[in-house]
Formats: structure tokens, C-alpha cells, sequence
């Protein structure tokens, strides 16, 4: 698979996916966003990924978001041009928040635009103390994209997001753990670390069960109770015929920790 814009390594079951434009603010062209979106589906396809970080290069960005000048090199063709980028990115949101494999967002410097956007979508999400966070697409005459309309509002409410969307307010990585944005803010020097820690402690979990809840969680402010529960009852009788959850339940008879494989 060839990447532009992203590098994409996999080690014991951890796929690690760096945007990698440290010169552009580790900001998404065209080429970035198409190899963004095919690192999504190897994650959503490739049963031997366990657990995915998403992160950025260096040690300012974690990433700016769309590259404005990639934008205005696209001349009478940009509004052809952003439609197919948008198409590229959101589709990779869609791959990245049904797969199986949980999303750690590790964001280690600025998240800004779709950013902030690629960083809500994160399953868990880890910021570095010194982080922050800022829509910033009203500054540039433009509407958010890459899911942040969906998730924001689910994540911190309908306020926060409109003053996070209107006024462009920045926020620190306390202020977004606090408003629930982040799951935690982790110290700059412990945060790869601990970025690492919860990666291999989610890749020997059980892969499947993990599916099964995000796909739940996806589905849950459309549905009514009924459907919600339906939807429960048809995850759990799958998963517990599968190698997963008979290792978890022999496991916990036995008092002992499971050895779980990700299969179903």
C-alpha cells in the first residue's frame, strides 16, 4: 500500500497511523487524505490489527486539519476538489468508527479543523498536557466537515459546540478533558508512554466485543429504546457463541486472566 502524507506501521497487533506533513502542520491534501482512507479500511479488514493509534509527526502538530494552500492550488476546480477530499475523509471516519479494532486519538500537539474532527471520532482519546484544540474553519469563510457536526454535539453538547464552531474558542487539553472532548490529559513526558500502555492492553482484549460496542454506541441517539435493545440483544447472542467470550467466561470461572485471540 502506497502512502502519501501518513505513514502507517504495524507491531503486535497495533497499527500506529502518523499524518506526516510536519512541514505543512501535518495538514491533509489530496494524496494524505486517499492514504488516510485506505489506512482506515486495512484497519477495518485486517483481523490481525487489534488496536489502532492515530497520532501525529513531531512534536508541535498533531494536525492542522485541510491544507488551505493544497486548497487554493486547486483553482476553478476547488469546489470539485474539496467534495472529493470530503468524500475521501469521511469515509475513512466511517471505517475507523465501525471496525472492530478500538480508535486511540494520542493527539500530541495543535488539533485544529478537521483535526479536532479526526480527534473527536477517537474511541479514546489521549492529549498531551500542553495540546489544544480550535475549529477554526468560520476564521477561513468555511463550514466543518470529517464528523465533527455528529460528534461534538453528542460529545459536549449543543452550546459548547456552536461557541466552539461560531467563535473558534481554543481549548487546552484540561479544558477538553473537562468538557469531555478528551478522555485525559496526560503529562508531556509520560504521554507516549501511556499512549503505548493503553494501545497493548486494548490489543489483547477482546476484539470483537470491542466491535460490537462501538457499533452499538454509533447507533444509539437514532434509535428508540426498542430498537437500541434489539440491537443488544442480537450483539450479545453472537458474541457469546464465539472463541472470545468462551475464553472470558472459562476465564473468570477459573480466575484467571483471559487469553483472548480477537476472533468471533
Amino acid at each position: 500500500m502506497e502512502l502519501k502524507g501518513i505513514t502507517f506501521e504495524k507491531s503486535n497487533g497495533i497499527a500506529t497511523i502518523k499524518f506526516n506533513r510536519p512541514d505543512a502542520a501535518n495538514g491533509l491534501d489530496m494524496d494524505a487524505t486517499i492514504s488516510l482512507m485506505n489506512a482506515a479500511v486495512e484497519c477495518s479488514e485486517d483481523a490481525s490489527i487489534r488496536a489502532v493509534i492515530l497520532t501525529g509527526s513531531g512534536e508541535r502538530f498533531f494536525s492542522a486539519g485541510g491544507d488551505l494552500k493544497a486548497f487554493t492550488s486547486m483553482g476553478d476546480q476547488v469546489g470539485q476538489g474539496v467534495k472529493l477530499m470530503t468524500m475521501y475523509l469521511h469515509q475513512a471516519v466511517s471505517r475507523f468508527t465501525r471496525m472492530n479494532a478500538p480508535l486511540i486519538c494520542a493527539v500530541n500537539g495543535i488539533a485544529a479543523g478537521a483535526g479536532v474532527s479526526l480527534a473527536a471520532m477517537g474511541d479514546l482519546v489521549l492529549a498531551k498536557e500542553s495540546a489544544s484544540f480550535t475549529l477554526a474553519y468560520t476564521n477561513g469563510g468555511l463550514s466543518p466537515d470529517g464528523s465533527s457536526t455528529f460528534f461534538l454535539p453528542r460529545l459536549i453538547g449543543m452550546r459548547r459546540t456552536q461557541e466552539l464552531m461560531i467563535t473558534n474558542r481554543k481549548l487546552s487539553a484540561a479544558e477538553a478533558q473537562d468538557w469531555g472532548l478528551v478522555t485525559t490529559a496526560v503529562p508531556d513526558g509520560e504521554f507516549e508512554a501511556e499512549v503505548q500502555k493503553l494501545a497493548e492492553r486494548l490489543a489483547k482484549g477482546p476484539t470483537q466485543a470491542y466491535g460490537g460496542v462501538k457499533r452499538m454506541l454509533a447507533e444509539t441517539f437514532n434509535s428508540s429504546l426498542e430498537h437500541q435493545m434489539e440491537l443488544e440483544a442480537r450483539t450479545i447472542s453472537g458474541l457469546i457463541q464465539g472463541e472470545d467470550a468462551q475464553e472470558g467466561m472459562r476465564a473468570f470461572a477459573a480466575k484467571e486472566r483471559p487469553d483472548y485471540k480477537g476472533q468471533s
